[in-house]
């Protein structure tokens, strides 16, 4: 993977249950997976590759489907979520590199269905 491809910087999130040291509830929410750079960002290619629209529910939903390579990160699942520039990408897979499986990933994403 060339460097120079990986152009944008994008937030991965993974959701975590937590629980609260005052109420005692358990709280749900995304943290980023990052936590060492100024932005929690790291750098990645963004590709959008296809887009579709359908019914469920009696409403009209619409699906933009992107592949998103990023470095190899470890802590990445389809549980998580990818932040770029204020939309969210839900991870719909972890497709690690043909060659060594080591170098980078490549997660195919789905945006607008819901908040990841």
């Amino acid at each position: 993977m060339q460097a120079g491809k990986l152009r944008h910087r994008v937030v991965p999130q993974k959701f975590i249950s937590v629980q609260d040291p005052q109420t005692g509830e358990i709280v749900k929410k995304w943290v980023n997976l990052v936590q060492f750079t100024d932005d929690n960002g790291i750098w990645a290619e963004v590709y959008p590759s296809s887009a579709r629209e359908f019914t469920a529910a009696q409403a009209t939903q619409n699906e933009i489907t992107t592949r998103i390579t990023i470095r190899r990160l470890d802590d990445i699942t389809p549980k998580c979520r990818i932040l770029y520039r204020g939309k969210i990408y839900n991870v719909e897979g972890v497709l690690p590199d043909p060659v060594s499986g080591l170098e980078y990933l490549t997660l195919p994403c789905s945006e607008g269905l819901n908040d990841g």
